[in-house]
């Protein structure tokens, strides 16, 4: 941390305060923000704050995403998409794309007059990439799309999506490219999760969808699989850093809580049993907190390799499940009321586990490096 990360935290804290737990409700109603809300953000320069000054972008490192990220999970906000707007789409745009996409996508992102997703995720593959079965074969100067996907964050508002599709059907991670898609996209329905009610995540479907060839990323069809391998410790250390600052607000509220509730005479603080869960809760936070901050470190340097931000990623996301579901223990009863942020912390804490790579194949990544 610097006076700089120090500045943009209060102002991140103060853009939750006023533009987003206000209306937590109502987002969860309908599924999605506003769409004004991003155009807020890119008016404080809340968005792509790792991408250059030159695409319209904040000049800032991790560090500054990170940042961000920590307050939005501290706000107990899962509505706003930004992490993979900011974190993912633009990182795929600033390292692939060429000069003319670079400046004819990233201020956009920035300014929040375009909102971005990036769809991978199919109905028959989830975390096999390669068994992806959206096609993108190349017509003269156009790639024609067709193909399914779901699971996609931002889905419903995203004006730029970038399609994970085999331009070759019958090579496996050989045959993947990644190509751009403006508008022209069906959407399905806004999908009715466990948690994350108030976020944006969406089926589409591409039916003979054409885009320019140009809009493929890297300049030569195949490089898609590689391109994945490359941001996906990005992606997975961005649910890291989510989930330590998920953590650490589930354990300040049921602090907060149980300091205050009276069971048998006494506050429930005074009870052996809540100090020694707590005990429990705010070790797993301190040592959880230290190794996502070395990963962070690693990160900013170029070291974060693929096994540790797997290692990341599966042990925060685990860690969160685990401590979530003590405090809620703690708040009894009320714990599983969605009026109380725990409860709404602990549906939201579930798919950590899943996305970006479920858990269970993040273990089989850390396995084969050994």
């Amino acid at each position: 941390m610097d006076s700089d990360l120090d500045q943009l935290r209060q102002l991140a804290r103060t853009f939750f305060e006023k533009e987003v737990t206000p209306h937590a409700e109502r987002f969860a109603e309908q599924k999605q923000v506003d769409r004004e809300l991003w155009l807020k953000a890119g008016e404080l320069g809340l968005l792509c704050l790792s991408i250059p000054e030159e695409y319209g972008g904040g000049g800032g490192t991790f560090a500054h995403e990170a940042v961000l990220l920590e307050e939005q999970a501290r706000a107990g906000d899962s509505s706003w998409g930004n992490s993979v707007h900011s974190g993912i789409v633009a990182h795929y745009l600033n390292s692939y794309g060429t000069e003319e996409q670079k400046r004819r996508w990233l201020p956009k992102l920035a300014s929040g007059e375009h909102v971005g997703a990036i769809a991978m995720t199919e109905p028959g593959a989830g975390s096999d990439l390669q068994g992806i079965r959206t096609k993108a074969i190349r017509e003269g100067d156009e790639y024609v799309i067709n193909g399914s996907k779901t699971f996609i964050t931002n889905g419903a508002l995203a004006d730029l999506v970038i399609v994970v599709a085999k331009t070759d059907p019958v090579q496996g991670a050989t045959g993947i490219s990644l190509l751009v898609v403006e508008n022209d996209i069906r959407r399905g329905r806004v999908l009715d999760k466990v948690g994350m009610k108030g976020q944006d995540t969406a089926e589409l479907f591409f039916d003979d969808v054409r885009v320019p060839a140009d809009n493929l990323l890297g300049g030569q069809e195949g490089l898609g699989f590689v391109q994945l391998m490359q941001q996906l410790p990005q992606e997975r250390l961005i649910i890291g850093v989510c989930c330590i600052a998920g953590i650490e607000a589930a354990v300040d509220l049921t602090l907060g809580y149980v300091k205050e509730r009276k069971a048998f005479g006494k506050e429930l603080i005074k009870f052996q049993n809540t100090r020694f869960k707590l005990a429990e809760c705010a070790t797993e936070a301190s040592v959880t907190r230290a190794f996502i901050d070395e990963c962070i470190e690693k990160h900013l340097r170029g070291e974060l390799d693929v096994p540790t931000a797997a290692m990341a990623k599966w042990w925060a996301s685990d860690r969160l499940s685990r401590v979530v579901d003590e405090c809620v223990q703690l708040f009894g009863g009320y714990g599983y009321m969605n009026e109380y942020p725990i409860a709404r912390a602990w549906s939201d804490a579930r798919v950590q586990r899943i996305y970006g790579g479920t858990n269970e194949i993040m273990k089989e990544i850390i396995a084969r490096s050994l």
